[in-house]
C-alpha cells in the first residue's frame, strides 16, 4: 500500500524498515524536519549527544558491539563535519554505521549559503560510499541502499546528504521486504564494482583443499586473528579450528574476542607491542595463516622480513587486501567464517593434529608483560587484574587510544565478538566515552567499561552530560600519568628524552569534573584504593570516573620500533 508522506517522514519509516530503534544525533536548522517528524513517529529512540563526533563514536560503539547497524543525524556545514573524525574511524576498522546529514535546499547549493559545505566531496574519501539526494523520488532507494553498502561485504560507513528541500516534499512511499532491496536497486544508482561486493564471494574450493593440505604438511603452524574474524562472528569457527590443528593463536588489535583470551593456544597480542610469544612464534613459524587481518604497519613492522620462514595463507573478505602489505603464497577470497567451516569440513575427518614440540618452544616465551610489583605503586597489570576480578566476565571493554589501549589489550581477556571496542585503523583518542555510550544503549544488560588516558578523555570528556541525562551506568577508568603517555614513551626511547609539549599536569581534576556532570567520581593510588572504588562504581547504579594515579614513566612493554623486524624488542 502506498502513503503520501513527507521527505522526513519517508527517511523515518526506511529506517523503521531495516530494523533501526536507535539513531544518537544533534539537530540543526537544514535537519529541523527530520527532528519535526522524528518528534510525532513511535519505534526510534534518539540519543542527543553533547558533539557530532560524539554521535558518529556512538553509532560506531553500538553497530561493533551489537553487529548491527549504527546510525547518527546531523546538520549541515560544521554539524556534517564534526562527523569526520568518527566516520573516518569506522572506515578504517570496517565497522558499519550509515550517517545522515541534511544540507541546504538544492537552490542554495553551491552558493555559499550559510552552514554550506560540499560534505559528499569531504566524505567520500573515508566512506564506502557516499550520495547526496537531491530528488525525494529517489529517497527511499537510496536510504535502502545504504543500509546494503553498510553491512555487506568488508562492512563500513556510508554517508547520505539529503538537501532540506527533500526532507520537506511529499510524495509515495510503499514498504519493501529486505530480501528484495539488492533486486529493486536501481542498476545506475550504486558503482557498478560496489554493486558487485555487495554479493558475498564465492569461495574457490580449490584454494580451500591447497590450504588443508599445507595445514596437514606443516609443523610450526600459527594463526593470526584479525578484526576480519570479529566481523564475521567466526570465533566459534576459529575455536574449532585452532584447536584441532594444535596452532599456536596471535590476537590483533581488532582481533579482540575473535579468539578466547584464555585458551591456552593464545600468544596473546601481535605487532609494535606485541607479546614476545606472540613475535617469535611468527618469525619462526612455516604455515601463517592470517584469518581476516591486514597486516597493516602496526603487524608486519618491516614487511621484506616479516614470517620470512613461513607460507603466508592470507583469508580475507576484500581483495583489495590480498597481498597488499605482505606477499602470500596462497589466498582465500571470502567471508572468514564461510572458509573455516569449508576448511573444518576437510580436516575434521582427518583428526585432532599435535604440534606439542612447537608450541613448547613458543610458549618458552612470555604472553604477558610482567611488573615489578611494589608497595603502595599501582601498575597497568595490577589495575587490570583488578577489573578482570570484580567485573563480569562478559564485560564489555571501550578504549581510547595510547599506553591504556595497548595494556588493555595485553592484560584483559577477551571471549566474544564485540567485548573489544577501540580504535585500531585510525588511532581516534577522543573514541572511547562516545563508543562506550553506544555500546551500553546497545547492550543494556551487559556492564561498560571505558578505559581511557588522561590525554584521550579530555578530549570528549563532555559526553559525560550524555551519560548521565539517560542514566547509563558507564564506569570511566582514566590512566592518569600526567603526559600523553605513548608519545611520551617515544620521546623517552628514541627522541633523547626531549619531552616537547606532552606534559599534561593541568586541571581539571577528574572527580571534581565528574561531580560536576552529576556523577562520582575518585582519585586512586593503591591497588586497595582502587579495588574500593571499583566496588563503589559497579554498585552505585551510575557512571562513575575513576582517575587512576600511574608513574608518568610507565611503558607499555614490550615495543619493536616502526619499521624494524617483529623480534627487534626496543623494550622488554
Amino acid at each position: 500500500m502506498e502513503l503520501q508522506l513527507t521527505g522526513a517522514q519517508i527517511l523515518l519509516e526506511c529506517l523503521k524498515e531495516q530494523g533501526v530503534d536507535t539513531v544518537f544525533g544533534y539537530p540543526g536548522g537544514t535537519i529541523l524536519d527530520v527532528y519535526d517528524a522524528l518528534y510525532q513517529t513511535s519505534g526510534i529512540s534518539h540519543y542527543l549527544v553533547s558533539h557530532e563526533q560524539g554521535a558518529a563514536h556512538a553509532a560506531d560503539g553500538y553497530a561493533r558491539s551489537t553487529g548491527r547497524v549504527g546510525v547518527c543525524f546531523a546538520t549541515s556545514g560544521p554539524g556534517a563535519t564534526n562527523l569526520t573524525t568518527g566516520i573516518a574511524t569506522a572506515m578504517a576498522d570496517s565497522s558499519p554505521i550509515v550517517a545522515i546529514s541534511c544540507n541546504v535546499t538544492s537552490q542554495l547549493l553551491g552558493k555559499n549559503s550559510f552552514q554550506e559545505v560540499d560534505s559528499t566531496a569531504v566524505m567520500r574519501p573515508i566512506t564506502k560510499w557516499t550520495h547526496q539526494v537531491t530528488d525525494v523520488a529517489e529517497l527511499a532507494d537510496v536510504v535502502r541502499a545504504a543500509f546494503l553498502v553498510a553491512r555487506s561485504g568488508r562492512p563500513g560507513p556510508v554517508f547520505l546528504d539529503i538537501t532540506k528541500d527533500v526532507t520537506q516534499t511529499m510524495t509515495s512511499y510503499a514498504p519493501v521486504h529486505l530480501s528484495e532491496h539488492l533486486a529493486r536497486l536501481e542498476p545506475g544508482l550504486l558503482p557498478e564494482g560496489l554493486r558487485a561486493s555487495l554479493e558475498p564471494p564465492v569461495v574457490d574450493e580449490g584454494a580451500v583443499d591447497e590450504v588443508a593440505r599445507l595445514v596437514l604438511s606443516s609443523k610450526r603452524p600459527m594463526i593470526i586473528c584479525g578484526g576480519g574474524v570479529v566481523r564475521s562472528r567466526a570465533n566459534g569457527e576459529l575455536n574449532r579450528f585452532a584447536n584441532l590443528i594444535d596452532a599456536p593463536v596471535a590476537i590483533t588489535v581488532m582481533g579482540g574476542g575473535g579468539f578466547r583470551g584464555r585458551d591456552p593456544l593464545t600468544t596473546g597480542m601481535i605487532g609494535m607491542h606485541g607479546s614476545q610469544a606472540s613475535n617469535m612464534a611468527v618469525d619462526n613459524c612455516d604455515l601463517l595463516l592470517a584469518l581476516g587481518c591486514r597486516f597493516s604497519d602496526r603487524i608486519a613492522l618491516q614487511p621484506d622480513t616479516f614470517a620470512a620462514k613461513a607460507k603466508v595463507v592470507q583469508i580475507d573478505i576484500d581483495p583489495r587486501e590480498v597481498g597488499k602489505n605482505v606477499h602470500c603464497e596462497q589466498a582465500i577470497l571470502g567471508d572468514v567464517r564461510q572458509v573455516l567451516q569449508l576448511l573444518l569440513q576437510r580436516l575434521e575427518p582427518e583428526g585432532q593434529l599435535d604440534h606439542s614440540d612447537w608450541k613448547e618452544f613458543v610458549f618458552s616465551y612470555p604472553t604477558e608483560t610482567v611488573y615489578d610489583e611494589e608497595e603502595g605503586h599501582l601498575t597497568p597489570k595490577q589495575v587490570d587484574s583488578v577489573v578482570a576480578r570484580l567485573c563480569p566476565q562478559d564485560t564489555i571493554v571501550s578504549t581510547d587510544v595510547g599506553q591504556h589501549q595497548m595494556w588493555a589489550i595485553q592484560h584483559f581477556h577477551y571471549d566474544y565478538p564485540g567485548q573489544l571496542i577501540t580504535s585500531g585503523g585510525f588511532g581516534t583518542m577522543g573514541f572511547g566515552l562516545g563508543a562506550a555510550i553506544g555500546a551500553q544503549v546497545g547492550n543494556p544488560t551487559k556492564r561498560v567499561i571505558h578505559v581511557t588516558g588522561d590525554g584521550s578523555f579530555r578530549m570528549n570528556c563532555i559526553e559525560l552530560a550524555t551519560e548521565e541525562h539517560y542514566k547509563l551506568p558507564i564506569i570511566t577508568i582514566i590512566y592518569d600519568n600526567e603526559v600523553l603517555g605513548m608519545v611520551h614513551q617515544w620521546q623517552t626511547l628514541i627522541y633523547n628524552g626531549h619531552y616537547s609539549q606532552t606534559n599534561l599536569d593541568r586541571p581539571p581534576s577528574w572527580p571534581d569534573l565528574a561531580r560536576a556532570y552529576g556523577l562520582d567520581g575518585r582519585r586512586v593510588s593503591t591497588v586497595a584504593d582502587f579495588e574500593d572504588a571499583l566496588r563503589e562504581a559497579l554498585d552505585c547504579g551510575h557512571g562513575y570516573v575513576i582517575d587512576v594515579v600511574l608513574d608518568r614513566d610507565e611503558m607499555v612493554r614490550p615495543m619493536v620500533p616502526g619499521g624494524q623486524h617483529i623480534t627487534n624488542f626496543l623494550a622488554v
